[in-house]
């Protein structure tokens, strides 16, 4: 990923894979342009060879943000793979994904200034100094010491904010912040009863981790309206740290060869990604389709299709009728003529036409429920 910057204006290029795992990085990219007070933002995607899920929930946040601060953000120059995944989340046009031709950005204005993601500092929670001497405090208390519980929730009281820190590193992800700030406290009550001041460590090299576990779990146990099989869940978030390993250019070859699986194993964890948050059938039906949506080509029960064998074996039925009985028939429902005309045109009464007529169903019914 790389940055380059004009008055008021910001271009960022990326490059390989824009996914879960990465795209926090871009997200703090772009704050930190809207905290400059650059607004207009344009994210090249020429280069990105797969765009999941996760990051376009996160490209459709800054873009709103950025509207409300009376900027805008765009995602063009998307193509291959990345374009289609675009376009299957009905985003595409939304994200000017096709305004390629129309970027204002001229090699010599293009400084490429590289993105330090190790300088991002994505969101580590900042613990309160003296936590860990006062846990190895209350660790030195007894169970039924009346001052524990009370001690136990100034511990955790005190160290909410950070756990709400950490639970914000999300909150472009689609989830509501409130519920992972409650996921994040979840996780920092374990952390507190489950630290063990005797190891020597310090409680936010504890706590962050398990923080971090805990709405990672959730993210893979909670959020997902198509159920994922576990197998996939935990190579997806192995994945994840091989391309923090391998960085954001690393192939499916590259990822295949560094797990030890198979590249059609993580083909299907790509696709399972794209899986968990199904479209709505509501959603546009492609850039193309004016105001056609999904539903518009879902397919329907056809009523022909009960009435295939009944059309085939009825002229077989009414073959065996006589010949007056058949004539009357093709008369009344063939040539649409009402019993009086067909009276008169065999030279027969009406009533005696109606007695013919019913004779005439009666067989066909029970031949037809016979089996012909």
């Amino acid at each position: 990923m790389t940055l380059s910057s004009r008055p008021r204006e910001s271009l960022v290029e990326l490059d390989g894979v824009l996914d879960y795992a990465s795209v926090p990085y871009l997200r703090q990219v772009v704050y930190e342009r809207f905290d400059s007070g650059c607004h207009d933002i344009t994210v090249d995607a020429a280069r990105a060879r797969l765009i999941d899920a996760a990051s376009i929930k996160v490209l459709l946040y800054l873009q709103q943000r950025a509207e409300k601060a009376g900027g805008r953000l765009r995602v063009t120059g998307a193509r291959g793979i990345a374009l289609t995944a675009l376009e299957i989340a009905g985003v595409a046009k939304e994200l000017d994904a096709y305004a390629y031709a129309d970027l204002d950005w001229p090699e010599a204005d293009r400084d490429r200034t590289p993105v330090d993601s190790a300088a991002l500092h994505i969101g580590h929670g900042h613990w309160p100094v003296g936590v860990t001497e006062l846990i190895g405090q209350l660790d030195a208390l007894a169970p039924d010491d009346p001052r524990r519980a009370r001690r136990r929730d100034e511990i955790i009281a005190m160290c909410l904010p950070a756990a709400r820190n950490l639970a914000r590193r999300y909150a472009g992800s689609g989830e509501p912040v409130g519920d992972l700030v409650q996921v994040a406290s979840l996780g920092l009550v374990k952390a507190v009863d489950g630290f063990d001041p005797a190891r020597g460590l310090e409680f936010g090299a504890y706590a962050t981790p398990t923080v971090a576990g805990e709405l990672k779990r959730y993210f893979r146990d909670r959020t997902s309206a198509v159920r994922v099989p576990r197998r996939l869940q935990e190579l997806r978030l192995e994945m994840g740290k091989a391309r923090e390993e391998l960085g954001s250019t690393a192939t499916v070859a590259d990822l295949a060869a560094h797990l030890g699986v198979g590249e059609a194993e993580v083909a299907e964890v790509i696709t399972a990604g794209h899986m968990q948050h199904p479209m709505s059938i509501d959603a546009s039906a492609g850039p193309e389709s004016d105001d056609a949506t999904i539903a518009d080509g879902v397919g329907g029960d056809d009523p022909g299709f009960g009435l295939v064998d009944l059309r085939v074996s009825l002229p077989a039925v009414i073959s065996s009728l006589p010949e007056r009985e058949q004539r009357i028939i093709a008369l009344r429902f063939y040539g649409n003529l009402s019993q009086s005309e067909i009276a008169a045109r065999l030279g027969l009464s009406q009533m005696h036409i109606s007695r013919l007529l019913t004779h005439a169903l009666s067989f066909l019914r029970r031949r037809l429920s016979e089996g012909g």
